[in-house]
């Protein structure tokens, strides 16, 4: 049995499975985390990075074998990723006694240390929520739920909360805020998206990144993918690129008839976008078209 304990959490490690469990402190997103039991099969490696005044110690997690990695696409900083935990200097040897322990159990067990092709933990439980900025999301297992506060657009707070059922959810992606520029979380419907920018689409939270708590908003992202059907058997890392959003597979045919009502209502979101300015004429007639041609 391996064994650190620091201010930042506890990892243990019983030759078959690392437990990590976030110190009082820690991060918002890992505090929503919770304790997490990653098996052996699902690392790549683990290494201790040595600095000045300790260190850090990092598993990293073979491709596509978690869901919360997977929703952040590489944008989660050291002081919320799960797994990475910061190292004090006097427990630096215990550090890299916890290296050997980890990586002679990868050489004995001879994980490979390519992508899987599908997650090998679980998503956050539910419910789960996150967000900040002009509104929040939560999910519990079967809907979507984006609730508005009083900083939110007008496109956004006229309509109300928005319910968005996982069977009409093609993709989600989350961006942290970085500098200047605004994050969001944005859930594709599978009617299509609208050509509109986060703060103004009813279907997406617009980040500004004041607070910790606004990365929580990746959780959601996370536990949604953990239950998009292609999610769940295709999560193989993907090529170098810009980051995309993460989708299941399209539907083989129009909307059923209990959909109308659906594109109804995006009809009118993307008037009232129309109206309010956010999309141009250009925009609004081709998203208007795709719209139309499904009913």
């Amino acid at each position: 049995m391996a064994e650190i304990i620091q201010r930042d959490g506890t990892w243990t490690f019983d030759g078959e499975t690392v437990r990590i469990v976030p110190g009082g402190k820690a991060h918002p997103v890992r505090l929503a985390l919770g304790e997490l039991a990653v098996p052996v099969e699902a690392l790549a490696g683990i290494s201790f990075e040595q600095e000045r005044k300790g260190g850090r110690l990092r598993l990293r997690l073979r491709g596509g074998a978690c869901p919360v990695l997977r929703a952040a696409d590489g944008r989660l900083k050291d002081g919320s990723d799960p797994y990475v935990l910061a190292v004090e200097k006097d427990r630096t040897g215990v550090a890299e006694y916890f290296v050997d322990e980890v990586r002679n159990a990868l050489l004995i067990e001879q994980v490979p240390e390519g992508p899987v092709d599908r997650f090998l933990l679980p998503g956050p439980a539910l419910p789960v929520s996150g967000g900040g900025g002009d509104g929040t999301a939560s999910f519990d297992g079967e809907t979507v739920r984006l609730t508005w506060n009083w900083k939110a657009e007008e496109a956004k707070t006229a309509g109300g909360p928005v319910s968005l059922p996982l069977s009409r959810i093609a993709g989600v992606r989350w961006l942290p805020s970085i500098g200047m520029e605004n994050g969001s979380l944005r859930f594709e419907p599978v009617e299509g998206p609208v050509p509109a920018p986060p703060k103004y689409d009813t279907y997406s939270l617009d980040l500004w990144g004041l607070s910790k708590k606004e990365y929580t908003a990746v959780l959601v992202a996370a536990a949604v993918l953990a239950r998009l059907p292609q999610a769940r058997t295709a999560a193989v890392e993907a090529p170098a690129g810009p980051p995309a959003l993460t989708k299941a597979p399209a539907p083989a045919s129009a909307p059923a008839a209990d959909d109308h009502d659906v594109l109804l209502r995006r009809l009118r979101e993307l008037g009232e976008l129309h109206r309010a300015g956010v999309l141009t004429d250009e925009e609004f007639s081709t998203a208007k078209q795709a719209i139309l041609s499904r009913m």
